[in-house]
């Protein structure tokens, strides 16, 4: 059985039977479908919080660690190690775009829940 990504992205599941598709039963768009907003469950609202928190204080210092790290590959690297102080300055790019999903992953997720 094969289901159609189109057909499904407009409502309509469908299977693929001898060359033609056939609806499946129970899959028309008269069909509410339920779309609660996402709740945490009792008494896990805080320790969620702070599982967060850690989160992201663990990945600013992953980012100053990793920022500095660039700095002495390039400090290092300055006489006769060109490679290396080339290592440093192209990890800075990825170090910056670490923090910054990281930054911005809250509105990213919660793009997708409005």
């Amino acid at each position: 059985m094969f289901l159609t990504g189109f057909g499904i992205m407009l409502g309509h599941a469908a299977a693929h039977v001898s060359g033609r598709l056939v609806p499946l039963k129970g899959a028309s768009l008269g069909v509410p479908v339920p779309d609660p907003a996402p709740a945490a469950p009792p008494g896990l609202d805080d320790k969620i919080n702070t599982l967060l928190a850690w989160g992201k204080w663990g990945v600013l210092v992953c980012g100053v660690a990793g920022l500095f790290i660039c700095a002495g590959q390039m400090a290092i690297g300055r006489k006769n190690r060109s490679t290396f102080a080339a290592d440093g300055a192209t990890g800075i790019p990825w170090v910056l775009g670490g923090l910054s999903l990281a930054a911005t992953a809250a509105p990213i997720v919660g793009v997708f829940f409005r």
